[in-house]
C-alpha cells in the first residue's frame, strides 16, 4: 500500500492526479477510462520494478523500470534510450529559451554508465549519494518522456540497494510533493554545479514521508481492527482474510479473489456477503457479471494520505 501511495505521489509531481478510488478501480478492474488514474498504475508498476530489481542495479534495470512505466502509452520509445535533442522549457521547436538542455542523446548511455559507478561507491553517505544520483538522473535525462517518474523509481531502487529500507517503501515522493518550487529548484542548482539543496530536499522530504507513512499505517491498522469486532465469522473463515485483503486491494472482484487467496469465483460470495452485511464494502456494479466492491473507510484513508502530502506551490 506504501509503494501505491509512493507511486501515486510522484505522479502528483507531474500533475497526474486521481482519487483512492480511481486509481484502485483502474489496478484491480483494468479500468482505464480514467487516463491518469492509468497511468498512476503504470507508476505503480515502475516502482515494483524498481525494488526488484534493486540488488542488481544496471543500466538494464533502469530500461525496465522505464519499460514497466511507459508500455502502455509509448510502447515505441519504452526502455529505451532517447535517440533526440531534450530540453526543458521553451518553445516546442528548439532549445532557445530553455530552462536546462540535457545533454546530447549520443552521450546518454555513458553517462548512465558513470553515473552507475557513482551508485555503487561504499565512501560516499547513503542518503547524499542518491540525492545526487536522483539530481544527475534528471540531468541526464536519458528518455523521451517519463524521465522524473522513472528517477523517483530509482530513489526507491537505492533505498533497497543501499540497505536503508528492507520489507516496506517510503513514500518519499510525498514528501517532495510537501514543496514542488523547492524540489525543482533543488535541482535547477544541482546544474548549477551546488548539491546541497537536493541533499537537504531529500532528507527533509525523507522524514516527512516516514511520519505520513506510518500515519497512514496507523489508520489502516485501526480500521482493520474495528472490523474485527463487526464480521460475523468464524475466527478461522476466509471471510478474515479477504478483510485482510482488503487493505491491499481496496477494490476487488470474484477473479482477484481468485488469483490473491485461491477462492473460487464460485464461493466468492460465502465471504464477500458477510463484508457487506457488516458494512464493510460496497458494491458498485450493477449487472450480474462483473461484479465489484470496495472498501470505503480504506480508499479514504488513502485518499486523507494524499491529502496530508498535498501539492505545494510557493506563492507567485
Amino acid at each position: 500500500m506504501l509503494l501505491r501511495s509512493e507511486s501515486a505521489a510522484s505522479s502528483n509531481i507531474e500533475n497526474l492526479t486521481a482519487s483512492a478510488r480511481a486509481i484502485a478501480e483502474a489496478e484491480a478492474l483494468g479500468d482505464t477510462s480514467r487516463r491518469n488514474a492509468a497511468l498512476i498504475v503504470s507508476n505503480t508498476e515502475a516502482m515494483k520494478a524498481a525494488v526488484a530489481l534493486a540488488d542488481r542495479l544496471d543500466s538494464n534495470a533502469i530500461l525496465a523500470m522505464h519499460s514497466a512505466l511507459m508500455q502502455d502509452v509509448a510502447p515505441d520509445s519504452a526502455g529505451r534510450w532517447r535517440t533526440e535533442q531534450m530540453w526543458v522549457g521553451g518553445g516546442n521547436f528548439g532549445p532557445r529559451g530553455a530552462d536546462f538542455v540535457a545533454p546530447q542523446h549520443s552521450r546518454v548511455a555513458g553517462a548512465i554508465d558513470d553515473l552507475l559507478a557513482f551508485t555503487s561507491r561504499t565512501d560516499v553517505p547513503a542518503l547524499p549519494q542518491i540525492a545526487i544520483a536522483h539530481a544527475q538522473f534528471e540531468t541526464i535525462h536519458p528518455f523521451t518522456d517519463g524521465n522524473g517518474r522513472t528517477g523517483r523509481a530509482l530513489i526507491q531502487a537505492m533505498l533497497r540497494h543501499k540497505r536503508l529500507t528492507r520489507q516496506i517503501t517510503v513514500p518519499v515522493s510525498a514528501g517532495l510533493l510537501t514543496d514542488i518550487d523547492a524540489y525543482f529548484d533543488a535541482l535547477g542548482s544541482f546544474r548549477q554545479g551546488d548539491p546541497a539543496p537536493i541533499v537537504a530536499r531529500l532528507s527533509e522530504a525523507s522524514l516527512l514521508a516516514v511520519a505520513n507513512g506510518r500515519r497512514l499505517v496507523a489508520d489502516l491498522r485501526s480500521i482493520r481492527g474495528e472490523w474485527n469486532s463487526t464480521i460475523v465469522a468464524r475466527r478461522d473463515s476466509a471471510v478474515h482474510r479477504v478483510a485482510d485483503l482488503l487493505i491491499k486491494h481496496p477494490v476487488f472482484n470474484a477473479r482477484l479473489l481468485e488469483r490473491e487467496l485461491g477462492i473460487t469465483t464460485g464461493n466468492a460470495r460465502r465471504y464477500i456477503d458477510p463484508l457487506t452485511e457488516a458494512d464493510i464494502i460496497v458494491e458498485f456494479t450493477d449487472r450480474a457479471r462483473n461484479r465489484a466492491w470496495r472498501a470505503p473507510e480504506v480508499l479514504s484513508a488513502l485518499d486523507e494520505f494524499a491529502a496530508r502530502a498535498g501539492r505545494r506551490n510557493r506563492p507567485d
